[in-house]
């Protein structure tokens, strides 16, 4: 991109950052279409892209008005997009990895799935009985593989707070288990 332009989104900036929500659409609509495009290059799937960059705009809008150069704006929402397409991968990676080791699994006999099965219901259960806030750290941390950074940006809570509910999460579910097994 030429200099000139890196100023043009400068001022776009600017002007979001005092509350003119149509320099907003303007970046949109200057930038929509080459993230898609850089999305696409990790991905190589349209849809899965176009999800990518609609979240990333999510987080860009919410970000913006801390963005501290504003010229900047171009390479930071790529950086963003990039970040969000990496994690994608990664999780994808993780699944795969995962339906691989079911797959191996069921080759192999079973000798008692009922247990297993039981266990994870009473785990769903447990989490269940969590306070909300708690029940989000577990998700976004066990689910879906957010690290704790990017879940205090989640969450917009700090990143000591974010390990402080993921341990007392962990702490309550090991007492909920723990109480069943001896239920039983």
């Amino acid at each position: 991109m030429k200099k000139t332009q890196f100023v043009f989104d400068g001022l776009l900036v600017l002007e979001f950052q005092k509350g003119s929500q149509k320099s907003l659409e303007l970046l949109v609509k200057r930038h929509h279409k080459r993230l898609c495009n850089h999305a696409f290059g990790f991905t190589k799937n349209i849809e899965v892209s176009k999800d990518i960059v609609q979240d990333s705009w999510r987080v860009i809008i919410l970000k913006l008005n801390v963005l501290k150069d504003p010229n900047s704006f171009s390479c930071w929402a790529t950086k963003i997009v990039s970040r969000k397409c990496l994690d994608h991968l990664n999780r994808e990676k993780r699944k795969h990895r995962i339906l691989n080791n079911i797959k191996a699994e069921e080759q192999q006999p079973k000798f008692d799935g009922n247990v297993q099965e039981s266990k994870l219901q009473e785990v769903a259960k447990a989490i269940k009985s969590l306070p909300e806030n708690q029940q989000q750290i577990l998700k976004l941390f066990y689910t879906q593989d957010y690290r704790l950074n990017e879940i205090s940006e989640i969450l917009d809570i700090s990143v000591g707070t974010a390990k402080s509910r993921l341990f007392h999460a962990r702490e309550k579910l090991k007492k909920i288990l723990k109480n069943e097994d001896h239920e039983k």
